[in-house]
């Protein structure tokens, strides 16, 4: 299955950190976050992207045409450097597709003009490329395949979130306060699996997860898995940090292809 990661917004949230590149292109370690949802993606058998370009899409371009290969492998250097032999390699099965999409698109305009690019796709994948997790998406991909939704997606708990849930009485009295992961409250991940019928539901300048995902939810055609385990988004400078501090242990949990977890590849 193809997979379309929309990375074209601006980061509005890590301004003064990301204002010269695009918020899919703030690293974590030595790599992008998008780098990382990529190889998430490749590690269970998903290794052909379509890109929805718009803010700074060359910064994307031009990281992928320049690919340092040696950041992220272990290599042997001989001859004084002119010849590399790398232990294993990153990308040199992937197939990148760059569209783009225009600067300020609604996500549901960046799906339709991405579409000529899904052609023979019956179910292909979707991702904003700014949330990690260590889920393993053969299961949701199977039991997506099982049944007759035309759009679903990860559910997930924003546990690192620093805002308080409060409910009310209808006259304001407080009734509880909690944090956020204390709340049971669910929000969208950001893991799509989408079918072709998708298309017919957007139309021109509508938000894909409003307007076109209501018309679907009308027609009982949306599910979504719930997941209580990581998932980490990278909205802000704290949600950067946090990431940072997981990767440079050695043990982040969304590193899937790093941490002994074998592959069970997804058709």
């Amino acid at each position: 299955m193809k997979v379309v990661l929309f990375c074209g917004g601006e980061g509005m949230r890590l301004r003064g950190y990301s204002e010269d590149v695009p918020k899919p292109m703030v690293t974590i370690g030595s790599r992008p976050v998008l780098w990382h949802v990529m190889k998430y993606y490749a590690h269970y058998g998903h290794k052909e992207f379509v890109l929805c370009l718009g803010y700074k899409g060359n910064a994307i371009k031009n990281y992928f045409l320049e690919y340092e290969e040696s950041v992220s492998n272990d290599f042997v250097f001989s001859q004084g450097g002119r010849q590399l032999d790398f232990m294993q390699r990153d990308i040199d099965d992937w197939r990148i597709t760059f569209v783009d999409t225009g600067q300020r698109s609604t996500i549901g305009d960046r799906l339709r003009l991405v579409q000529p690019y899904l052609k023979g796709e019956e179910v292909f994948l979707a991702n904003y490329s700014d949330g990690l997790t260590d889920f393993p998406l053969p299961e949701m991909v199977s039991e997506f395949s099982r049944r007759d939704s035309f759009a679903s997606f990860l559910s997930v708990q924003p546990r690192s979130s620093s805002l308080d849930t409060v409910q009310l009485d209808e006259d304001g009295s407080v009734k509880a306060i909690k944090c956020m992961k204390d709340s049971n409250l669910w929000v969208n991940g950001g893991y799509f699996i989408l079918r072709q019928d998708v298309f017919q539901h957007l139309n021109p300048g509508e938000e894909f997860v409003y307007e076109p995902m209501q018309r679907m939810i009308a027609q009982g055609k949306v599910w979504s898995r719930r997941y209580e385990g990581f998932w980490q988004c990278m909205d802000t400078f704290k949600d950067k940090q946090i990431l940072d501090e997981l990767e440079s242990s050695g043990k982040a949990p969304w590193c899937v292809w790093d941490n002994g977890r074998a592959a069970r590849v997804t058709a």
